[in-house]
């Protein structure tokens, strides 16, 4: 798809000064310095694999730290962040970037950046629960650093270049919801967004903003991608937060193709969503009223019929 670009808060990082044009474009492009009670100024990165797993780690320390400086509460990485999508290929060698959560290294220096800066942190991970025990996992990190849990990838693809199930077990957690400081915040990962059950669950759990990390090529995804996020919050009525990196890995010829963003609960895009081809932040301002807003007016969840839906779990 074509490159869309806005006057809102999109930051591209391709050089030092774009960064520094960015930051500017990033503070005059979202309402005001200090938005409402009722308004969480979120944040999430698209990137490129840079070649190690710690230049990854300190690219998102930096998004982070700029993020923060713009005013942004809390911010969601993109699918596996600090690796590259190692799914493309089936090589035992790529488990050695799983790492315990919440007691691993990655894990707990983003707490410590989470208390440094006041922001919450969705930091999407490789877990090793134990030897032989895998999973895509995304750990919940409030803006005080105190782990409030992790949700776990539930539906694992094995298709060419997507390779999944020989690197991770499918979630076993349900489908948790994390009260932040910001709000009530939950997770969906990559392909679990094309099944509408756990959005469900998600919204029925409380979810008010439900981030959606994933690693995603160019082809069918793309169309898809435009389509499903949006017609989720709005099914559901919530903020939904859209994240993919970008770029060819030498792992695959997967076209990572980016186009982050976020949708309102009437499944409409919160500006327009960032290029599909180079390294953004992207920072919005989302007005948790609308929540409620959208929900009294259209009230999905009071006209459900639980009792009639036997043939979903039973089939």
């Amino acid at each position: 798809m074509d490159c869309m670009h806005n006057d809102l808060a999109i930051l591209s990082h391709n050089t030092a000064e774009g960064n520094r044009d960015g930051m500017d474009r990033c503070r005059s492009q979202t309402k005001e310095e200090n938005p409402m009670a009722s308004e969480v100024r979120a944040a999430m990165v698209q990137t490129a694999w840079t070649g190690d797993k710690e230049s990854m780690i300190e690219l998102h320390e930096n998004y982070m730290r700029e993020a923060a400086a713009a005013g942004a509460r809390v911010m969601c990485f993109q699918e596996l962040f600090y690796g590259p999508y190692f799914c493309q290929v089936q090589e035992t060698e790529y488990y050695d970037y799983a790492e315990a959560v919440p007691d691993g290294p990655t894990t707990r220096r983003f707490q410590e950046l989470a208390a440094e800066l006041g922001m919450v942190v969705v930091l999407p991970v490789y877990e090793k629960e134990q030897e032989g025990l895998l999973y895509n996992t995304a750990a919940v990190i409030d803006a005080d650093g105190t782990y409030l849990g992790k949700y776990r990838k539930t539906h694992i693809p094995q298709v060419k270049g997507f390779w999944e199930k020989f690197y991770f077990r499918p979630g076993n957690l349900g489908y948790p919801v994390f009260d932040t400081a910001v709000g009530k915040v939950g997770v969906y990962i990559c392909y679990d967004r094309h099944f509408p059950e756990g959005w469900r669950a998600l919204g029925l759990n409380g979810a008010q903003i439900v981030f959606n990390p994933s690693a995603t090529s160019r082809g069918l995804s793309s169309y898809l991608w435009q389509l499903e996020q949006p017609a989720s919050a709005a099914a559901n009525m919530y903020f939904v937060g859209a994240i993919n990196r970008v770029g060819i890995e030498a792992l695959g010829d997967n076209d990572f193709y980016g186009t982050t963003y976020f949708a309102d609960p009437r499944g409409q895009f919160v500006g327009d969503v960032c290029s599909d081809q180079d390294a953004e932040l992207i920072i919005r301002d989302l007005d948790l009223d609308q929540v409620d807003e959208v929900r009294n007016q259209w009230a999905f969840y009071r006209d459900r019929r639980p009792d009639m839906y036997d043939p979903l779990t039973s089939a």
